[in-house]
């Protein structure tokens, strides 16, 4: 009788992961708030040495528990799945099947960059309740990175001497640095200078007092002191807006690097996400109200099982509306023109936008009659009249189309949104109608898919038009769904 054969041993990520915890304070953040207010509780005063104690003691507590979650971490990519193993005092074993897997994506950060680190997160449909989906291997060489990304995308164990020949790369896009100015009309690359700000105010804040910076405001009482101070902030805003998509994007580069989409991107942060070909199902593309008077949007695709497909499913992070749309129909190709929705649709959205200025005219008129508070009443006529645009805005971005692969719905003003999908994409239909919608003989359809969302929805479309386009849009068994 053979001996069993041993269980195959677990890798371990590089030591030198230690030192980029260590110095990121990565496992000591969950324990550094709860020692603080018991520092405080014990009478422990402020000062130099206080601070210094405190900072020393810190590090020393982000070295012992960096070192004990290296020492417990181990990984193993098998020919089945991948498995991870983690934990000091409650260990947790996580086995992901391969065929679970999404895509992968290999990014290096400043710090692990300088000892020639990465870190490789796998996307998993495989999550447990309450679990992120996906796993994270933090700290190995880069090759070690790079094998680790060929075997889980490949399903099986690739080693170095029996590696395949490297597939063809294909460019499908590249990031112009002249799209950087579209920055400033992006909420989120907007959000990142604010966010600087309020931490850097933070980390003042937090300073033992005799630390903190002796500044005295500006002076705004005069008029032109105070334009000088808005165009200032309104520059560095901007500024802040381009410099941070700049960090993120650059030279962001997509390839077809064999049956795999692969996006490289990122400045401080290098950012290596690969995407299987197969399992794309459409594309999004999306368009910020400031973008649309540009001409500009963002691609993402829509890939089965992937979470945070905004970010790891980005196929062009900014760009022309053109670039956009002839890299996503390289994927799938839309439909034909956009149908238009009902006049009771369009009655509909502006009722919708229109309903809270007319509230508060109402409230204007009683009180304005009451207690002369004619100003109520002027806002809720400014708030009538500026929400007709935005209704007819909203009517406007609505639409659908089918065609014999694929269908297409948008719909959002503020930022609007339209999603391609392939009609095998569809794993069912959810149809609502409210009462107003059944007065007027409208529905919102949506198709459920088991990528992005999770659901698009095409919104007040005419209900007797609802199980012709479900039929039209995915496979022959949305004819069992009929009209009522």
């Amino acid at each position: 009788m053979n001996p069993a054969a041993p269980a195959p041993q677990g890798r371990r990520t590089s030591p030198l992961v230690v030192l980029v915890h260590t110095a990121t304070f990565k496992q000591a953040r969950q324990v550094v708030p709860a020692v603080i207010p018991i520092l405080a509780a014990t009478g422990f005063g402020g000062g130099t040495t206080m601070l210094i104690s405190l900072v020393v003691g810190v590090t020393l507590l982000s070295l012992l528990t960096a070192a004990l979650s290296w020492w417990r971490f181990s990984y193993l990519d098998g020919p089945t799945a991948v498995v991870v193993t983690r934990g000091l005092v409650s260990r947790s074993v996580r086995t992901v099947p391969n065929d679970r897997i999404r895509g992968v994506e290999v990014e290096a950060p400043v710090l692990h960059r300088v000892f020639g680190l990465v870190r490789v997160r796998i996307d998993a449909a495989a999550g447990a309740a309450g679990e992120n989906e996906e796993v994270v291997v933090d700290g190995v060489p880069r090759a070690e990175g790079d094998r680790l990304r060929a075997a889980v995308l490949t399903h099986r164990a690739t080693a170095p001497e029996a590696a395949e020949e490297e597939p063809v790369e294909e460019e499908f896009g590249r990031f112009d640095n002249r799209w950087l100015l579209y920055a400033p009309l992006v909420g989120s690359y907007l959000a990142v200078p604010l966010a600087a700000v309020g931490a850097l105010f933070r980390l003042v804040d937090e300073l033992p007092r005799q630390f903190q910076p002796d500044l005295e405001g500006p002076d705004v009482s005069d008029g032109r002191a105070a334009a000088l101070l808005v165009v200032a902030a309104l520059l560095l805003l901007v500024l802040g807006a381009v410099v941070g998509a700049a960090i993120v994007n650059w030279r962001f580069r997509l390839t077809r690097r064999g049956g795999s989409l692969v996006a490289v991107r990122g400045l401080l942060t290098r950012r290596h996400t690969e995407l299987e070909i197969d399992r794309i199902r459409g594309w999004t593309l999306s368009e910020g109200l400031g973008m649309r008077w540009v001409r500009a949007a963002r691609l993402s695709a829509l890939v089965t099982g992937l979470g945070d497909a905004t970010r790891r499913g980005q196929l062009l992070p900014l760009g022309p509306r053109t670039e956009a749309v002839t890299l996503g129909r390289r994927l799938v190709t839309d439909p034909a023109e956009l149908i238009g929705h009902p006049p009771a649709a369009r009655r509909r959205r502006i009722l919708r936008a229109t309903a809270a200025g007319v509230l508060v005219t109402l409230a204007g008129a009683v009180t304005s009659a009451a207690f002369g508070w004619w100003w109520l009443l002027a806002a809720g006529i400014a708030l009538t009249v500026l929400a007709v645009p935005v209704g007819l805005g909203r009517y406007a971005a609505l639409g659908h189309a089918t065609g014999p692969d694929a269908f297409t719905v948008r719909s959002g003003w503020l930022v609007r949104e339209q999603a391609v999908l392939q009609r095998r994409a569809v794993v069912g239909w959810q149809v609502r109608q409210s009462f107003f919608q059944r007065r007027a003989d409208l529905a919102t359809v949506i198709a459920c898919v088991g990528a992005g969302q999770g659901g698009y929805a095409s919104t007040d479309m005419a209900a007797g038009e609802v199980a012709a386009f479900a039929a039209a849009a995915s496979e022959p068994w949305a004819a069992t769904l009929s009209a009522r």
